[in-house]
């Protein structure tokens, strides 16, 4: 039986990524996903700077994809009502877009492929034969039958995942720190074309969103932390539980504010439900043979939940740590410092900033300093879509020329038109 390079499983932002940046150092990859082509991944479909980024360094070419959309400015509602516009920098490439996850995700399978690594969709994990703790080599049982022989394993399986179970590694029955909930509609209003974020009073701190995906369809949804302060525990465990989600979702859109930004609005697609892992500095990211990436290293921002951009750059960093070279420690502890390194101090900052966005006056006074003027409006539309990283201020390393007026992804290809102010406060 031949030995491969790195087996990824898992075929979503992280694992593809790995795969493109594994074979362009000149690693053999094999990647493996459960799902079938097609899968529909539970998602707001919203793209930051950083995941932008990330996927124009891979080749991803945004005009193949008809739900993309450009974002040039996101409007915030504050729990009290306050309207803020946040422009992005204009003419300087993408900050912000949208794309419908099952579009993106093919695409990324696509670019996986032209890479020359070996996909398999349809075959999933099955577990370790060896995990190659002591041995050359992983052996890895998939779900067609087949055994594969890898020097390294990157585990890119999401929340759930089989691979961290395998080896018995991370908390027993995480259910992620975060519940979602997403619907496709077809709106007539503003948020047909312009990204819309409420921060409602009995979510915070989570919030609601809105994000156009063109031709009048909408993503819009919720995210809540699991012991969100809005609500008393029905199930005496101090979380939400599932009846409690779903009454969220069943009065968002008739939310007067809400209603009023999407218009005339009908269902366009299935409703789903997601948890949302958070937690990076808690658990294991590599263990023997096997680096684990994204949301299976609970790498989702604590603040918004959202885990693309960490999941494309963790995947690429588990690529450069393999093909660098060295025993199984040394790759590990590589990819644990890269990771750690580049996303720790961010992730304490946004926990800490969620536990400050928990109560309502915090919350509103710290968007009413966001609106102060036109540049506290744009460096937060910045931060906020990590054009930087969370905690640039206090690490010095990341400091750099031009750090403050850095080009954005896809600066080649135009920019739209700015999307007009709303017509009143909604």
């Amino acid at each position: 039986m031949s030995t491969v390079d790195v087996l990824i499983v898992g075929a979503g932002p992280a694992g593809t990524s790995a795969a493109v940046w594994a074979r362009r150092a000149g690693l053999e990859a094999v990647l493996v996903d459960r799902a079938a082509h097609g899968r529909d991944k539970c998602c707001g479909d919203g793209l930051t700077t950083l995941a932008l980024r990330e996927l124009s360094r891979i080749g991803l070419q945004p005009e193949k994809l008809d739900s993309w959309m450009h974002v040039n400015t996101a409007w915030v509602r504050s729990p009290q009502g306050r309207i803020i516009g946040l422009p992005l920098p204009d003419g300087r490439g993408q900050f912000a877009a949208v794309c419908r996850r099952a579009q993106l995700d093919a695409a990324l399978v696509e670019r996986a492929v032209a890479s020359g690594a070996d996909v398999r969709l349809g075959v999933a994990f099955e577990g370790f034969a060896d995990a190659g703790r002591r041995g050359s080599v992983a052996s890895v049982r998939l779900g067609d039958g087949s055994c594969v022989q890898a020097r390294f394993v990157v585990a890119a399986d999401g929340v759930y995942s089989a691979v961290r179970k395998a080896l018995d590694i991370g908390p027993s029955r995480y259910r992620g720190d975060w519940h979602a909930f997403r619907g496709y509609l077809r709106a007539s209003g503003q948020a047909a074309s312009d990204m819309w974020v409420w921060f409602e009073p009995d979510m915070l701190p989570g919030y609601a969103w809105s994000f156009p995906l063109g031709d009048g369809r909408v993503n819009i949804g919720f995210g809540v932390p699991r012991d969100a302060v809005g609500y008393s525990s029905s199930n005496g465990t101090g979380t939400l539980d599932g009846s409690q989600i779903a009454a969220v979702w069943s009065g968002l859109t008739e939310r007067a504010h809400i209603a009023a930004v999407l218009g005339s609005r009908e269902p366009d697609g299935p409703t789903r439900a997601w948890p949302i892992p958070a937690r990076l500095g808690e658990l294991s990211l590599a263990h023997g043979r096997v680096l684990i990436c994204g949301d299976a290293a609970a790498a989702a921002d604590p603040l918004t939940g959202e885990g693309i951009g960490q999941a494309l750059q963790m995947g690429r960093m588990a690529a450069a740590a393999i093909a660098d070279g060295g025993p199984p420690h040394s790759v590990a502890a590589r990819y644990e410092r890269a990771a750690r390194a580049e996303f720790a101090l961010d992730h304490r900052l946004a926990r800490g900033l969620s536990r400050i966005l928990a109560h309502e006056r915090l919350a509103e006074a710290a968007l009413r300093l966001v609106d102060v003027s036109g540049w506290t409006r744009r460096q937060f539309a910045r931060w906020m879509f990590e054009d930087y990283p969370r905690a640039a201020v206090a690490t010095p390393r990341r400091w750099h020329r031009g750090m403050v007026d850095a080009q954005g992804a896809y600066a080649s290809t135009g920019r739209p038109v700015a999307p007009t102010a709303p017509s009143s406060p909604s």
